[in-house]
């Protein structure tokens, strides 16, 4: 049974017959929401009072996540940090640090690094069926955030700031940032569930 809405829209309208088909599909899917997470990069507005700026990245990440899965969201997003470290210009725009592997070593890294697990957690949660209604589709991308901002703080409190302490870290890479981030969970969490309706619904009219 598929448990994504990626694999149930592929077994619903009759695609991928073949194992070489399917594998060029998830691979289409992964690069997809790759290119999107470096779109939603290029969205990048810099705050005066915290090294981190805000993107919607985190939006983006969650949202492929619970469309693809564990295992296909962490892979786009393992993708995305690999085209990064080779030296791509995929990550936010920064006045300090170049693009390439010191961007991971940068006020951002714990958010970078978090997303290929927070993307695995999220994927999980919307594979148990949690991604069909509102609330449950909201509590999965919460998960997710969870992850990505718990990889965030603890970078900038151990690593980049350590003199500053946790306190410190909340300040300057979370409280800035959540009520924004929860409120595009807001909006996003009714893309999953709008998804299922449609997609099934538009697949049933094909069969009358």
């Amino acid at each position: 049974m598929p448990t994504t809405w990626f694999a149930a829209t592929i077994d619903r309208a009759g695609l991928g017959d073949s194992a070489a088909l399917r594998a060029a599909q998830r691979v289409a899917a992964v690069a997809f929401f790759t290119l999107l997470t470096i779109a939603a990069a290029q969205i990048s507005i810099p705050l005066p009072f915290t090294p981190v700026p805000f993107t919607f990245q985190p939006m983006v990440v969650l949202v492929g996540a619970a469309a693809l899965g564990s295992r296909l969201g962490a892979a786009s997003q393992i993708l995305y940090l690999t085209l990064g470290i080779i030296g791509i210009p995929v990550f936010a725009a920064s006045p300090i640090l170049p693009q390439g592997v010191a961007r991971l070593l940068g006020p951002t890294g714990g958010y970078l690094m978090a997303y290929p697990l927070a993307a695995y957690v999220c994927g999980a949660l919307a594979e148990r069926g949690l991604d069909r209604e509102y609330f449950s589709a909201l509590g999965t991308m919460v998960g997710g955030l969870v992850v990505v901002f718990a990889g965030g703080v603890s970078w900038l409190a151990f690593v980049m700031e350590p003199a500053g302490g946790v306190s410190h870290a909340l300040a300057i890479g979370f409280f800035p940032f959540v009520a924004a981030d929860l409120f595009k969970l807001m909006i996003a969490a009714g893309v999953m569930p709008s998804l299922w309706w449609l997609t099934g619904r538009l697949l049933s009219l094909e069969h009358e």
